[in-house]
């Protein structure tokens, strides 16, 4: 743990269970110490290898803050499993009503007066187990990434909501075509209907006729009831 004058840092050393073909995920916990609001920024040497969430913001006096820091899978594992990469961790007072959109590069610069405390964090491989591994899948799929390490996580999503757009698409069709036959029976009642309120008008024993108009016609009703909810 790192503990300076405005926030203490846990740990120091991102610890990543390494993995070849696997995003992988390390976080550290950062602690406001003070009684004001403190804003922060998290840089790195190699930012095309790393995503950070949040790489800036602000801290609330005596409140703690999750950063995750997500490696993206990397194709070959570097010699004696020994990685150069570092991490720098700024922090600055703001004020109250601050929030991360007012926490730009200009706060951390020498000329602006500012009281700038800075942190080193490296970057350490550790042997993954198999608990570790099941822990890195299951993040790599629920946290939020950009750029090229978001690129297999937002694949997934796409393909799962194609396969459920696709879904609803069969189950829209199938209902419509049911609907269309259901229209059709409808017409050819009302014909049969209309043909034989004219043979009934024809016939001198139209006793049965009339009933069997009344029958068909309640049967159209029918229908025209179902077809409307």
């Amino acid at each position: 743990m790192s503990t300076g004058e405005l926030v203490s840092i846990d740990p120091l050393d991102l610890k990543f269970p390494f993995e070849l073909n696997k995003q992988i995920n390390s976080s550290l916990q950062l602690t406001n110490k003070t009684d004001q609001h403190v804003g922060f920024k998290v840089k790195t040497t190699n930012p095309k290898k790393y995503c950070v969430r949040p790489n800036t913001g602000v801290v609330s006096p005596k409140s703690t803050c999750e950063i995750i820091v997500t490696m993206q899978a990397q194709k070959e594992a570097p010699p004696d499993m020994q990685c150069k990469d570092k991490f720098l961790l700024q922090s600055v007072t703001v004020g109250s009503g601050a929030t991360a959109k007012d926490i730009t590069p200009e706060l951390f610069s020498k000329d602006s007066g500012n009281t700038v405390e800075e942190c080193k964090l490296k970057v350490v491989y550790v042997p993954a187990t198999q608990s570790t591994s099941i822990v890195a899948q299951g993040a790599e799929s629920v946290l939020p990434s950009n750029g090229p390490s978001g690129a297999e996580a937002s694949r997934a999503y796409v393909d799962s909501n194609d396969k459920s757009s696709s879904e609803v698409r069969a189950l829209i069709s199938k209902l419509t075509d049911e609907k269309n036959a259901a229209i059709e029976q409808s017409k050819r009642i009302q014909q049969e209907l209309e043909l034989l309120r004219r043979r009934s008008n024809k016939s001198q024993g139209g006793g049965a006729s009339l009933i069997l108009v009344i029958v068909v016609g309640l049967i159209g009703l029918i229908l025209g009831y179902i077809l409307k909810k």
